[in-house]
């Protein structure tokens, strides 16, 4: 679910809560936040408040948020300031180029997107006393994994053909943000740095090698290949948000050399042509899978250390609750994919 889909479906879930408590329209919610040196109750804050706040700083400044909220500026400066007088703490900071939150502002985002996953889960879970029949389940993915999503997407589909299904392709930077900022219920992404709030369901070891033509000049190399030996042609890579390009710049800085790409491009549709083209480029097995099946591509491994323990992911946001439908596509993911196979 996207950001701008948790905003709009914030007065749905509103108006679902407030059937199932004698609350009024103008709800009002309590909980708790450390500020200063202390954890104390927060006075009552009304939803709204918390919404036009969540919308500045999504949106980057007081006058997108009004604009998309269809009220004044001054509404939603009045309604944030009141918040900030309630919790005796200022949330945001106002720059040129727009808003950004305090520390105190991203503990209320947090909050705010936590509650509106456990409603988004109440309502999940009522619809599965029905059959899950309905709802959305968004995953963000590395586009090495496309190819082998294919199957288990058609197999949810098939088993569950009115729940909707929402796939993001970016590199591992984006797949992070979008899956910590709760943009996407699950992820798959390759070689992930260390994040304290992500969870990895499940990883497999997927090594890095040097993908050629069968009849490439490397291929006839004994042995693991040399990175320096990639000097003497043309090479292609992803670009640098890219996991794999990453790890190429972690080899590239303990070994004193560098790999100057021919091509560097986003798609690795075209990063395997270039290969099958005489051309050289970076991948792991999983990626190139049919051709390398087909005879069109070979998988050469690579001579250093920081090459072998690439691992792929299989993630969420640590301390998420996720829908029923999330969980079972997750379990359909990892029994079809081969980037989870030995």
């Amino acid at each position: 679910m996207t950001l701008r889909a948790l905003s709009a479906c914030n007065a749905l879930m509103i108006r679902v809560w407030t059937a199932l408590s004698p609350l009024s329209n103008n709800q009002k919610i309590e909980f708790m936040l450390p500020l200063a040196q202390h954890w104390k109750p927060m006075s009552l804050v009304q939803d709204r408040r918390i919404l036009y706040f969540f919308e500045a700083v999504r949106l980057g400044s007081v006058r997108a948020a009004a604009d998309f909220l269809n009220v004044a500026p001054s509404a939603v400066s009045r309604q944030i300031a009141q918040l900030e007088q309630e919790l005796g703490s200022p949330l945001l900071e106002r720059h040129r180029r727009g808003v950004k939150p305090t520390e105190a502002g991203d503990k209320v985002l947090a909050y705010y997107r936590q509650r509106l996953t456990q409603q988004e889960v109440l309502l999940d879970s009522i619809q599965a006393l029905k059959g899950l029949h309905s709802g959305s389940v968004t995953l963000v993915s590395g586009e090495g994994f496309l190819e082998s999503l294919a199957q288990p997407l058609a197999r949810f589909s098939e088993l569950y053909p009115r729940i909707e299904l929402i796939v993001n392709v970016c590199g591992s930077n984006e797949v992070i943000r979008q899956v910590v900022e709760d943009e996407a219920h699950i992820g798959l992404v390759f070689n992930p740095a260390a994040d304290p709030k992500i969870r990895s369901h499940a990883h497999q070891r997927q090594p890095v090698c040097v993908i050629t033509a069968p009849d490439h000049p490397l291929a006839e190399e004994p042995g693991p290949i040399q990175l320096r030996a990639l000097e003497d042609y043309r090479v292609a890579l992803p670009a640098v948000s890219y996991g794999i390009r990453q790890i190429l710049l972690q080899a590239e800085h303990q070994l004193g050399i560098t790999v100057q790409p021919t091509l560097t491009c986003s798609t690795f549709a075209m990063l395997k042509h270039f290969a099958m083209q005489g051309g050289v480029t970076l991948l792991p097995t999983f990626v190139v899978e049919e051709e390398i099946k087909a005879g069109r591509l070979r998988a050469l491994p690579l001579q250093h250390e920081v090459f072998s323990s690439p691992q792929t992911h299989l993630i969420s946001r640590l301390g998420r609750q996720l829908s029923v439908g999330a969980n079972r596509l997750m379990g359909m993911l990892l029994q079809d994919m081969t980037a989870f196979r030995n």
